[in-house]
């Protein structure tokens, strides 16, 4: 079971600057109800004098936006705020019924949905095997009818869906010019999913939804520039600087599968699907299929890579073989650190959080060996279900521009 925390860390709104612009009253209203969704969305429930102590609005022009709000039906009363001074404070939060919304993690072998409210809020999930061979607008409606059903929503009520996928994905035009091992999901699907789904649909790269949530919610909430490093069943990478993704011209930056390293063939850019991976290049090295042959050279029992990293983490048995898993997977980060010299590197999927200090420690400073970039390097600390939080994310952040502004 998913669980989900996003009161605090729920998304980085910037407030600042609302109530310093000078303009026509309607045109500061506005300004003013946007500042107090997006902290009322970031920060949960609030009084009246929390309202205006954190916008800096008055305490009246809070009090105001406040009703204004409430008579919208935006914003709903939380209860009270009790041990103050004098009378119980009320406490306004949003209203959770505005709107639902539904992210969508699709993978070889499984699909993951959740469906939560505007807030946050889960209302329900699923895991279910996935067909690679079944036409994406019907299996993904599936999915929506099956989550709608179980939470006994209507599906007007739902805003936004998102869906991450591991493919490179155009940023402008959502054609999906390849999709790891799932040939389905190719070319111009998003027409059809929208239709067939009748919703708001995304399609987005599951590492740079993961760098998302990474921001939000795990390792990486204080860096200026970090870049999440995704050594599972095949390495990708995301680059953020600030609260700005790097997706490329066509989607396909960080995909590192790709990236000519020492110690291993240029890839021709072809991919051998009866191994589901790319033969050459960086992927042969960290691969998930690697990582495994890796293991079993140096006796490291485990049914899978991120199992086989975990059992020779802290162990001292395991220490050559993270020794050299540390080495290849420097070679890629130093590649990266190279060019954009970020604050810090995530090591993230299943494979990076297994290791967990033991491996980003060896990685570290394998690349301060290998390049002049000094960048921390820590274990991802989302450990349960990165890509679909950051799809969780995007689309509750897409419902609330719908539904609020």
């Amino acid at each position: 079971m998913l669980t989900f925390g996003y009161t605090e860390a729920f998304c980085r709104f910037r407030i600042d600057h609302v109530i310093t612009k000078p303009g026509r009253p309607r045109l500061l209203r506005e300004l003013n109800d946007r500042a107090a969704l997006e902290l009322l969305g970031s920060s949960g429930a609030l009084t009246r004098a929390q309202m205006s102590e954190m916008t800096g609005l008055s305490k009246v022009t809070a009090n105001h936006v406040l009703s204004r709000l409430e008579e919208r039906g935006l914003v709903i009363k939380a209860g009270v705020q009790e041990g103050g001074r004098g009378p119980n404070a009320t406490l306004y939060e949003l209203n959770p019924s505005c709107g639902q919304v539904i992210a969508i993690e699709v993978y070889r072998d499984t699909t993951t949905a959740v469906l939560a409210d505007i807030t946050g809020r889960l209302l329900a999930q699923t895991t279910v095997p996935t067909d690679v061979t079944a036409d994406p607008a019907e299996a993904s409606h599936t999915i929506v009818q099956r989550l709608t059903r179980t939470a006994r929503i209507d599906m007007a009520q739902v805003q936004a869906c998102v869906i991450a996928l591991p493919g490179v994905i155009d940023p402008v035009t959502s054609h999906i010019h390849f999709c790891y091992d799932m040939p389905a999901w190719h070319g111009d699907v998003i027409e059809a999913l929208r239709q067939k789904v009748g919703l708001p649909v995304t399609i987005d790269n599951d590492v740079n939804l993961a760098a998302i949530a990474e921001r939000a919610l795990g390792s990486a909430g204080k860096a200026r520039s970090f870049v999440l490093v995704w050594i599972g069943r095949g390495p990708g990478s995301a680059v953020m600087v600030g609260d700005q993704l790097l997706r490329g011209a066509a989607g396909a930056a960080g995909e590192l599968g790709w990236l000519p390293v020492p110690g291993a063939a240029v890839s021709d850019g072809g991919f051998d699907r009866s191994r589901h991976e790319v033969g050459a290049a960086f992927q042969s090295l960290v691969g998930w299929r690697a990582v495994q042959e890796l293991a079993v050279r140096y006796q490291i029992a485990g049914e899978n890579a991120a199992q086989s990293v975990a059992a020779a983490a802290g162990s001292a048995q395991g220490a050559a073989f993270l020794d050299e898993l540390a080495r290849r997977i420097a070679l890629g980060v130093a590649s990266i650190c190279a060019v954009l010299d970020p604050e810090l590197v995530v090591l993230g999927s299943d494979v990076g959080s297994a290791g967990g200090d033991e491996l980003a420690g060896r990685v570290q400073r394998a690349v301060a060996g290998i390049c002049p970039a000094r960048p921390r390097v820590e274990a991802s600390t989302i450990l349960d279900g990165p890509v679909v939080r950051g799809a969780l994310l995007v689309a509750i952040e897409q419902a609330r521009e719908r539904v609020f502004f």
